[in-house]
């Protein structure tokens, strides 16, 4: 039987904004092949791989670990991480001419938007689900849809979060993930290798309000 190859390429930055806009903190503990497996029709579609795109923020000890830990967690579900970095940067407020060191994000959507680009030329999928809202990626899309028409694009967004119009008008379609999708697809509290040892367990800020 021939089954359409999905490969599923998330913006992790613009995942948790919305997951953390969310405030309920269990749900950043999401299991990313189960949630994209609420996407896929069973008898023709197979999902081949699930790359996941972001950084560490090095200079918050707890965030930091927090994202070591889920970075772990998907590692172990199959899902390959690419990660990008921060970079300093002095940003000033205008009205008062105050100072500081910030972090800008650097990488990510070139990261997601080359390896959507790379993995077409290699025909290494049918279709993609993009789960981003960052409209910097629509060139990327449109060059795809350029030179492999045949391959689809699927563009996805958290319910809390609209759609950007240019992901759309450059992909084939879009839809979107609902409240329910999140919260019936997190990782356990702990999580096993296939020998039965322990990879990670769940942070305590992401245990559900029942536990």
């Amino acid at each position: 039987m021939h089954y359409e190859r999905l490969i599923c390429f998330v913006d992790g930055f613009n995942l948790y904004h919305a997951l953390d806009s969310l405030r309920q903190q269990h749900l950043k503990w999401l299991d990313l092949r189960k949630l994209f497996s609420h996407f896929v029709r069973s008898k023709s579609q197979i999902i081949t791989q699930v790359l996941f795109f972001s950084a560490y923020p090095t200079w918050k000890p707890d965030s930091y670990h927090r994202h070591r830990l889920y970075v772990s967690a998907l590692m172990a579900s199959g899902v390959i991480p690419v990660m990008g970095h921060f970079k300093k940067k002095s940003k000033m407020c205008l009205k008062c001419g105050a100072k500081w060191e910030g972090h800008e994000e650097k990488e990510t959507d070139v990261n997601l938007a080359l390896a959507l680009l790379d993995l077409a030329y290699k025909d290494m999928y049918d279709r993609a689900l993009v789960l981003s809202r960052d409209s910097d990626l629509a060139p990327a899309i449109r060059k795809v849809k350029q030179n492999f028409p045949e391959k689809q694009i699927t563009i996805l967004a958290p319910h809390n979060y609209r759609h950007s119009a240019e992901l759309i008008k450059a992909a084939d379609d879009h839809t979107t993930i609902s409240l329910k999708h999140i919260s019936t697809s997190l990782f356990p509290a702990h999580i096993y290798d296939v020998g039965g040892n322990l990879v990670v367990e769940r942070p305590l800020e992401y245990a559900p309000p029942s536990s």
